[in-house]
Formats: structure tokens, sequence, C-alpha cells
């Protein structure tokens, strides 16, 4: 039988569990991923993969170490100042680039994937599969969503910086994949149960079969006598087809598995562009901690950081910054978001694993931009942390000059169990890189 003081330090946890994302740090200090977890968790815990976009680069003055401190004992820059207690937790990587990136404004679209835009004859716009989704196809199986992308909600975007796709996440073959606009979205899709029931989702499931069936029948029916040009939109049109049924086949699966637990209240939304960061991450955390998903995307809303910032300086005329207001303003984002990825780093380092690790220990997180700064795409913006690719932590890694970043990607999915020959336009693992 409990004694007084008993009950009331487990009422006490109940409160607290119930309550603020911050009132349940220490419950999960202790719980871990298990208190929250709609299936339970592996014995072992499972690698994960996060990639965090800026779009318009960095300040290379104030960001990058001097290549000539490569290793350790490097001076941190200005840039990179609020991440000095994570020191020996994260790698800065240098002299990468994407050798088919020549429009410095279609950054994001091509920083996973290498992608030579005009690879394919005869087409304006090409990309190939970005390396989440490589990581995604070996591991979806395991967690109710194959990967998860998540869209900086400001509007308006859809010139510098992005590129026409606005998107991070490109499925085989080159497709873009949606991503979600907000971080409210994204918390409901994590732990708000579907308002129709089982039932009535298996006959929209079937219905959904059906529609697919009498497409391909039609489809295919259609295949002889067409021209090159023809059969080419008939084969994407059937990849189309390939990943709604893979999607379908998952919603099937993961149909009768209850949604884990939200670790905390559902969110208001943010009232600027770090506080919606901010939240992001919190979400993506929780996504990881209750294993809904091992592989994430961040495209981050660099205008709306600026105007939270209190600037009006325009995201794009910030990129191209010289001496005085606009390199204030990019340092200014600079030190933003650096701020944001130590606090991160500490949610990530706070989680236990069942086996003691934490969760810091077993995620590999990439943040960075296929280019440096301005216009310019050698010396990629390259920061990995965490120590699920076991590669070399705290130093300053200065590779030979245009490296393909691919090799970096390349390095970085091996590293974490996704065993594949090539990605992009990579040349092979990059052993510098390896611990």
């Amino acid at each position: 039988m409990m004694n007084k003081s008993q009950r009331i330090n487990l009422s006490r946890r109940k409160f607290l569990r119930s309550s603020t994302a911050t009132l349940a740090l220490p419950v999960l200090e202790s719980l871990g991923a298990r208190a929250f977890a709609a299936t339970p968790l592996p014995a072992t815990p499972p690698k994960r993969m996060v990639f965090l976009a800026t779009g318009y680069g960095v300040t290379q003055e104030t960001w990058f170490p001097s290549q000539k401190e490569p290793g350790k004992n490097y001076a941190l820059p200005l840039g990179l100042k609020a991440l000095e207690r994570h020191k020996s937790d994260f790698s800065i990587v240098q002299n990468t680039s994407n050798k088919n990136s020549a429009e410095a404004h279609w950054g994001s679209t091509f920083w996973l994937t290498g992608a030579n835009r005009f690879g394919a004859p005869g087409s304006s716009f090409h990309n190939s599969i970005s390396a989440d989704q490589v990581a995604a196809a070996q591991w979806g199986d395991s967690t109710r969503f194959s990967s998860i992308h998540l869209n900086g909600s400001e509007k308006g975007i859809a010139g510098p910086g992005h590129g026409p796709g606005l998107s991070l996440a490109w499925g085989q073959g080159g497709k873009p994949i949606a991503g979600l606009n907000s971080p409210q979205v994204l918390y409901h899709r994590l732990f708000s149960a579907p308002k129709v029931s089982i039932e009535e989702r298996k006959v929209m499931l079937a219905e959904e079969r059906s529609v697919l069936d009498a497409l391909l029948t039609d489809a295919k029916s259609l295949q002889r006598g067409l021209s090159k040009s023809d059969q080419d939109k008939l084969d994407e049109y059937f990849e189309g087809i390939r990943s709604i049924e893979t999607r379908l086949s998952k919603d099937e699966q993961w149909m009768h598995k209850p949604l884990p637990k939200a670790p905390f209240d559902e969110p208001k939304p943010p009232a600027n562009g770090i506080e919606e960061i901010r939240l992001s991450y919190d979400l993506m955390v929780a996504a990881l901690q209750t294993d809904s998903t091992r592989v994430l995307t961040y495209r981050q809303p660099i205008a709306d950081v600026l105007s939270s910032l209190g600037t009006s300086v325009l995201a794009h005329d910030m990129s191209h910054y010289v001496p005085g207001e606009r390199m204030k303003v990019s340092q200014m984002r600079d030190a933003a978001h650096s701020k944001l990825l130590a606090e991160l780093f500490d949610k990530l380092k706070n989680i236990k694993e069942a086996d003691g690790s934490s969760l810091f220990d077993n995620t590999c997180l990439a943040f960075g931009s296929n280019l440096r700064s301005i216009h310019y795409l050698d010396n990629c913006t390259t920061l990995l942390a965490g120590g699920g690719a076991s590669i070399k932590l705290g130093e300053n890694i200065v590779l030979p000059k245009d490296t393909p970043l691919c090799d970096v990607w390349l390095t970085l999915l091996n590293g974490v169990g996704v065993k594949v020959p090539r990605h992009g336009d990579s040349t092979g693992i990059l052993k510098k890189l390896l611990a």
C-alpha cells in the first residue's frame, strides 16, 4: 500500500503528464518515448533522419569557421555562438557543392537530390529522389508515416530561394511530395483521431481502390502506339498511381492502431516566424519520440523569421547583403537559427530511449542550404549533428574543393544503416566524415 507521500508524488506525476510541454519534460526524461508511443518501441532504438533547410544560405563572413582551423580546435564564429554549449556535438562541413546547380534561387529544390535540372532530354525541369525519401523507402513500413515534410507557412514564396517545387522531399522519379503548411496541421496529423468511423474509412478506402483499378485498366489500354513523349507521360501517371496505392496500403495497415498520446496540449497558432520554428521543432521531436515517423524534412519560413526579428528588410534583399543594414539582418537571422538549433538539441538530448541513450544519440540531423551565401553555389551551408550516423562531431571538417554534396548524403544514409551504393551525383562515401 502506498503511503501519503507516494500518493502525492504519483498525483503530481499525472498532472505533469497532462499539462504543458514544459511541465511534461521531467516525466519524458524518466519515461522516455514509452509513455506516449501508440505501439511498443523497439528495444534497440531506431535511427532517425532530420533535414532542416534554410533556403537563402548564411552570412559567409560570420557563420563559417576559418578553413585554416580544421579539426576540433577551431574558433566558433559569431553566427554559431548560440551553439557553444553543443560544440562537441555538431560539425561544420565545408567545400561541398552540387555541380549541376546553376540557379541560386532554386536552392531548396535540389538540396537533397543533387539532380541536374536539364537531365531529361526535351524537358526544362527534372529532379530525382531526395535523400530523405531514400531513407523513407527502407524504413517506412515500420511507422505510421513513412516520412513527414513540413513547409514554413509564409505566403508568397514562389520566387527567390525556393524553386518551382516548393519542396525538399522528392519521390522516386523526381516528383515533389506535398508538405504540411503549419505546425497545427502537423499536430492534428500526429495526434487527432479521424472524425469518421473505422467502418466508414474502410468503405472510403475500398472506393478509392476501385477507382484506381478502373483508371489503371483504362490507362493500360492506351499504351500501344504512343509516341515517346506520351509514353513518358503515361509512365509518370503509373508512378503516381503506385504512390497512391502505397499510401492506401499504409492507411489499411494502421487503421486499427491507436494514435499516440500527445506529449503536450494542442498549440495555438504561433505569433511569428521564430515561434513557428520553435513549435515546429517541438512537434518534430514529438513525432520522433512517439515513433510516428523516422524521417523529417522542414523548409523554414525565412521571410517570417525576418519579420519576427522586427526588420522590414525582405528575405531576398537580405540574402544579397552588403556591409550595413542588410548584412546586420543576415547576421541576426543566423543568430536566431543557432539559438533555435541549440534549443532543439537540448530537447533531443533530454529524451531518453529504452536503452538509456538519448534521442539525440540516435538521430542524424542536417541543417543547411544548397548555396553558401548571396548567389554563391560553392561551399554549401552544411551543419551536421547527432549520433545517428556515426560521423565525426565537434569538428570543422574541410573537404577538397567542390566535393559533391551528395557524397555527404550518401555517407549519412549508409551511416544510419540505409545501404545504397550512390545518391545523386555522389562519387563515394566520405571517410573524412566517419568517426
